[in-house]
């Protein structure tokens, strides 16, 4: 019996988030063929992976998806999940993407002669190029030390919490305050729920300086437009921990030291476990210390950038501590804390072990140039600073994919010129 020939494809964008759909848009215009491979269903993380009251941290008018920015009443407001939603469904509708859905991709391999072989759950395929668009958190991070607690102590990631509610009764112990720590940590706080954080050092900033929000600020300073090679930290950036700030109730800062004084209890960076016993670095003081100064120094840089350009303002201000620590606590018994949840918010690691092309550094993320790697035809989108602050966000992936689209067509041009010249040779 002859097995089938694999399916050809000129171009196969493996994800359909925003990232592959914003390059499925460029590619139609281009007349480029193309399939879409999504692995459940478009949007499904953002339907089935943020907690309830989730809205976005960065305000509506970022919002900038090929032809589709955010067009609402509210363009410094921040949509919340279902808002969200519903403006990406609109955005799925616009694009009408060749798509196949419920496709996981198990191997993606060059093959003899150029371009690749992409095994997947549904069959093969082959495909002159290929746009790896599946993001890069993949693996929710748990420590090992997890693994010791105590059997009945509900331990969930931060992509499973859905509401306060929802959790048993006992104080939660929420581990790491970046961006997903300290918002749901407010969460929990704000629904009266006690509270114990277990801080890194992760940085944050104000919400509104000077009589604007600060991304606006940021914005007008030509930040979001600095590709990551001018970056001070190059490459580095790209392991930054997100700033935390929060856009709930038309978008406000997140004040850990405010939140102490209210009753949450904040610990230093979780180590380690003896018996029942979580044990912690004495540096919970350092850590908010240091989050000051990242909000004070960019407020700082506006204060600049106001005054180089002259511009009417408000006036400056510095932010003060109103809450101290007044001892450096290394130990907290689960038993006897009353813990009844622990919610990990430390983050992702990526997963690209289907992709069996060497393009890889030493910590499994790709080597890449604005998402053009070194393997010919190959490329990533979609991944945090993959050029620019914006690339993994509303904000920036626009750009991001029309420049692969456009990298895309010149590697396809040289075979149609050919195809075209053979064609007017035959016809002469």
């Amino acid at each position: 019996m002859t097995t089938p020939a694999p399916e050809h494809l000129p171009v196969a964008i493996i994800g359909g988030g925003q990232a592959g759909l914003s390059l499925s848009h460029y590619l139609q215009q281009r007349g480029i063929e193309h399939l879409v491979i999504e692995k459940s269903s478009p949007l499904h993380t953002w339907r089935t992976q943020r907690w309830d009251s989730f809205c976005l941290v960065t305000p509506n008018w970022q919002c900038k998806l090929p032809g589709w920015e955010y067009a609402g009443p509210d363009p410094h407001g921040f949509m919340k999940k279902d808002e969200i939603v519903a403006w990406l469904e609109g955005f799925v509708r616009h694009v009408n993407p060749p798509l196949r859905s419920g496709v996981t991709v198990q191997r993606v391999a060059p093959r003899a002669g150029g371009g690749f072989e992409i095994a997947t759950s549904q069959g093969g395929f082959t495909a002159d190029q290929v746009v790896v668009a599946s993001g890069g958190y993949h693996l929710p991070i748990i420590p090992r030390l997890a693994e010791r607690l105590p059997a009945g102590l509900l331990q969930i990631h931060s992509e499973q919490y859905r509401s306060p509610q929802a959790l048993p009764p006992g104080k939660v112990l929420v581990v790491g305050n970046g961006q997903s720590g300290a918002q749901i940590a407010e969460d929990l706080h704000l629904a009266g729920r006690q509270v114990i954080l277990a801080t890194g050092d992760a940085p944050r900033c104000a919400r509104f300086y000077r009589g604007k929000d600060v991304v606006d600020w940021l914005a007008d300073m030509g930040y979001y437009d600095m590709p990551v090679h001018e970056h001070p930290l190059r490459e580095g950036v790209r392991d930054n921990t997100n700033h935390y700030v929060t856009g709930r109730d038309g978008g406000r800062d997140i004040d850990l030291r405010k939140f102490a004084a209210e009753g949450m209890e904040l610990y230093g960076l979780l180590t380690g476990l003896e018996g029942d016993t979580l044990l912690f670095n004495p540096d919970l003081r350092a850590n908010l210390d240091h989050a000051d100064r990242i909000y004070n120094g960019i407020n700082a840089s506006i204060d600049k950038y106001i005054d180089r350009m002259g511009i009417a303002a408000p006036p400056p201000s510095v932010y003060t501590p109103v809450w101290e620590p007044d001892a450096e606590r290394t130990r907290l018994n689960l038993r006897e804390a009353g813990i009844g949840a622990v919610v990990w918010c430390i983050g992702f690691q990526p997963d690209f072990g289907w992709l069996d092309v060497p393009v890889f550094n030493g910590r499994g993320h790709p080597g890449h140039v604005r998402g053009v790697t070194r393997q010919p035809g190959l490329y990533f989108l979609g991944l945090p600073w993959l050029h620019t602050w914006g690339s993994g966000r509303f904000s920036g992936v626009a750009r991001d994919a029309l420049y692969l689209a456009e990298q895309i067509e010149a590697r396809c041009a040289p075979a149609a010129s050919v195809d075209e010249a053979m064609a007017e040779s035959l016809l002469s």
